[in-house]
């Protein structure tokens, strides 16, 4: 019933994406954003249909998907609401100093979009992810039309949301090619996505393989283009001293449900603890190995990520220095996750790179260390994480400054005395790190500030205000806020 895009498929699907792009990137912030809160009225229309469908196709159950519906809606309201504010834009004005030696022009800077975006769906969250998720939402934000490849894993919850897209798109006027959505289960539709000349930037969500392919692919094209690709995460979790004295019950108690929860299944699930080798850490084990026995397992999304869950966990539990610490004391079937708690030394840490591998579903390896040095080695020989996570209290952090700044090195979000799993979609949040967690560190995914991924800088030197767009002129017809003249201001010049 899906099947793959063809090559004049792509080709005819880009060229329609490239003449939209040249009406849509003039409509105004009002315009873009109406849209984007109609494709919101459009996915709450669909009702429980699509959540059945979901189910079918996903194994996640009912709560999380009401859950992540209005999250997905929530995103694009989001978005919406700061592509009008305009703040996203950057507008910078200095204004020119004709008797200046030499004469300063005048000079008048904003971002703009950048062209077509293909976005490939995210397997684990199919709503917020995926065919109307983050990176669609950022793309139309910006200006650009969206290409969207369906997952193969969930190709009918794709095409109601397509649905509920393009007939926002026709409610609210937006020209042919403002959306397309693709079917392609096989690395040539994404390959001929992606070098497609009319592409101008890729979002993808997903395994570090299926991301580092795309980038690579990028940047083979003639005219390299951004990937803006989440890939790997195992998350560290850092216990300090004086924390594990103070609450090491409560601490254990709290990640058995960040690491078990969605059946870890989350970009920021917390695959690695590491911890001083002591009493309170003894204590701690304990204690998260009681929990996870009492977890049952859980169904997968897929059987491509169950079965790379298995792999993957036997990969780590079968290495010589490693001690499996507590497995679920249920029996799973087929396609269910066994939540699991292994344990290593930081000696074996260091020797053995299986060790730092992420294994995506309901899995933590606790690293013991003699002390808080060796724990700072760790950490500088981790590579770049979404989230990195310090159990301490103000003490602990005053003690060991060597330490946390070698975990502020590795990671995009640095989160105390809380566990990563849960995003909040606001402006602060920064969902992206280091790669291998992402290809490009300096941007967000989760947040409005996420537009800017689809934007690129453009200057005008000494142009008369009347052939200014908007966003520019002397009067600020937008009111939006700019930097004129070194301050921050919705005045007019």
């Amino acid at each position: 019933m899906y099947k793959d895009a063809t090559l004049s498929e792509i080709e005819s699907a880009l060229n329609q994406s490239w003449k939209a792009f040249h009406i849509y990137r003039k409509m105004s912030l009002k315009q873009r954003a109406d849209f984007m809160r109609a494709i919101g009225r459009e996915i709450d229309n669909l009702g429980d249909e699509l959540l059945y469908v979901t189910q079918g196709e996903t194994n996640l159950p009912e709560a999380r998907l009401r859950n992540e519906r209005t999250r997905t809606i929530f995103q694009l309201n989001n978005y919406a609401d700061a592509c009008e504010r305009g703040d996203w834009l950057e507008a910078r004005i200095d204004t020119a100093i004709p008797d200046k030696n030499p004469p300063k022009p005048d000079l008048r800077k904003m971002l703009t979009a950048l062209g077509p975006v293909v976005v490939f769906g995210a397997a684990n969250f199919p709503y917020a992810y995926s065919t109307a998720g983050g990176d669609t939402a950022c793309a139309f934000a910006a200006g650009c039309p969206v290409i969207v490849k369906a997952h193969p894993e969930h190709p009918r919850t794709s095409t109601l949301i397509a649905s509920a897209i393009l007939k926002a798109a026709a409610n609210s006027y937006m020209p042919a090619g403002i959306f397309t959505h693709l079917y392609g289960a096989s690395f040539e539709v994404g390959r001929t996505l992606v070098t497609q000349p009319f592409v101008k930037a890729v979002g993808f969500t997903g395994s570090f393989v299926g991301g580092k392919q795309l980038f690579d692919w990028a940047n083979q094209r003639k005219e390299p283009i951004p990937v803006f690709a989440e890939m790997s995460s195992i998350n560290p979790v850092f216990l300090l001293p004086e924390k594990m004295k103070q609450s090491a019950a409560e601490v254990a108690k709290m990640f058995a449900a960040s690491i078990t929860v969605g059946v870890g299944q989350f970009c920021t699930n917390p695959g690695l603890i590491i911890g001083i080798d002591n009493d309170d850490l003894k204590f701690f084990k304990n204690v998260l190995s009681e929990e996870i026995k009492k977890t049952n397992p859980g169904d997968m999304l897929n059987p491509g990520i169950f079965k790379n869950y298995v792999e993957k966990r036997s990969a780590v539990l079968s290495q010589p220095d490693v001690e499996t610490i507590a497995v679920s004391g249920k029996d799973p079937v087929v396609n269910q996750g066994v939540p699991t708690i292994a344990s290593a030394s930081a000696q074996a840490f260091f020797k053995n790179h299986i060790l730092h591998r992420e294994v995506f579903g309901p899995f933590s390896l606790i690293i013991r260390c003699k002390d808080t040095g060796e724990m700072t080695e760790v950490a500088k020989q981790i590579e770049g994480q979404l989230t990195a996570t310090l159990m301490a209290t103000d003490e602990d952090v005053k003690k060991n400054p060597d330490l946390i700044e070698s975990v502020k090195n590795i990671c995009g979000r640095l989160i105390i005395n809380g566990v990563p799993t849960g995003v909040e979609v606001c402006l602060s949040q920064q969902h992206g790190g280091p790669f291998p967690a992402t290809t490009d560190l300096r941007f967000t995914a989760v947040g409005a500030d996420g537009i800017k991924r689809f934007a690129r800088p453009i200057c005008f030197q000494n142009w008369s205000n009347e052939l200014l767009p908007d966003e520019l002129k002397n009067e600020n017809p937008l009111k939006i806020r700019r930097t004129v003249n070194n301050e921050i201001t919705v005045a007019n010049i």
